[in-house]
């Protein structure tokens, strides 16, 4: 999906919400945690009752991998659902890789040519030739951690060089010679807040990926405020404030409310 496309799904909706898949057997209802293939069936109900109000879908890797082949092949069989079902969504792989180049090589082909989906999460801290394996794929993005949400991103990405400009910073500025911002996006906590200023001088129009609206307790507002370009520019993250709504036998419907209610509070934010 290029960037076109995403902008459109993003005007027409009227949202840039995204729904993080980080689909835990522990915490599936009951209902269907002891039926056949409970991953798959819990992950398809809450697409179709999410679809409607977001535009983009992003399953986290390890919630997959930690089951070993069943894991891996309920995520081949949702996105193949999501591409059959649900062809506008923009699915992000959110798996972190970062390596030398000839094994980002092989992880660029797992994730973009074995399961096709429109997005990667990449870790820049190997350089240049570990994350340029992953661009060239025509209409296929790279989304590199810049200044995430979790409480240790102050351990590394804000020390500053000589001239006081902080490591996510220099991330941006370097990569940014790597690839256009039709072809990469950066990874943005919404636990930042006004920090976002200083991402847009970096990046003025490049795309970011923001998760912590929500379970985690960044402001809507803020990212918005801070963070929008003419185009959006947007992909706000929701996981656990959706999926997790309700452990009862609603647990779609109770997700299919929270996801319009964080739809209709972007539809009065967009310009």
């Amino acid at each position: 999906m290029n960037r076109e496309k995403l902008v459109e799904n993003i005007r027409r909706k009227k949202s840039f919400l995204c729904v993080g898949l980080d689909t835990d057997p522990l915490k599936i209802p009951a209902h269907i945690a002891n039926g056949p293939d409970p991953i798959f069936t819990f992950n398809r109900a809450i697409i179709d009752a999410t679809a409607p109000y977001c535009v983009a879908y992003k399953p986290n890797m390890a919630f997959y991998e930690s089951f070993g082949a069943l894991g891996w092949d309920a995520l081949e069989r949702t996105i193949a659902y999501l591409k059959t079902n649900y062809p506008d969504q923009f699915i992000i792989a959110d798996a972190k890789r970062g390596d030398i180049g000839n094994t980002s090589k092989l992880y660029a082909r797992s994730f973009f040519e074995h399961l096709d989906v429109d997005a990667i999460t990449v870790a820049p801290y190997m350089g240049e030739d570990s994350v340029t394996p992953f661009l060239g794929y025509p209409e296929k993005w790279v989304i590199l951690l810049a200044l995430t949400s979790n409480k240790g991103s102050h351990d590394f990405q804000l020390i500053e060089d000589k001239e006081g400009t902080p490591l996510y910073q220099q991330v941006i500025n370097k990569s940014s010679q790597w690839a256009s911002p039709d072809e990469m996006m950066y990874v943005v906590g919404a636990t930042q807040g006004r920090m976002f200023e200083d991402i847009r001088k970096v990046a003025p129009k490049s795309f970011l990926l923001v998760p912590g609206v929500g379970a985690q307790g960044g402001s809507l507002e803020e990212v918005v405020r801070y963070g929008m370009i003419d185009d959006c520019g947007l992909l706000v993250n929701s996981s656990r404030g959706i999926i997790y709504a309700s452990s009862g036998e609603d647990f779609a419907e109770a997700a299919g409310r929270e996801a319009s209610k964080l739809a209709n509070q972007m539809a009065t934010l967009l310009p």
